[in-house]
């Protein structure tokens, strides 16, 4: 089921954006990353098989056919943002006197 074929590496640039970085083959990210494992439990079959790399937080899916490793900072980050409560929207009310 390897449907997935480029890999997206998220981290944080010194200015505090996010900086994003696509390989085209896992071979491209194996030349920058230490693989420690792989991947042998995802419930999306498409990431079973994937490796795991020593100081990422991966794989994850993303839309289309990318796969997505993350800096454990950027993980907790937007881990944080994603499960905090919205705040509801406030609507004003207008008098039509």
């Amino acid at each position: 089921m390897r449907k997935k074929e480029t890999y997206r590496i998220v981290t944080r640039a010194a200015n505090g954006e996010l900086k994003f970085r696509d390989y085209d083959s896992e071979e491209e990210v194996l030349k920058r990353h230490v693989q420690i494992g792989i991947d042998d439990c995802s419930t999306d079959l498409g990431l079973r098989g994937r490796p795991v790399f020593r100081g990422l937080i991966g794989p994850m899916p993303e839309t289309g056919n990318i796969v997505r490793y993350e800096s454990p900072e950027v993980f907790e980050t937007l881990t944080k943002e994603w499960s905090a409560p919205k705040k509801k929207s406030r609507r004003k009310r207008v008098s039509l006197d």
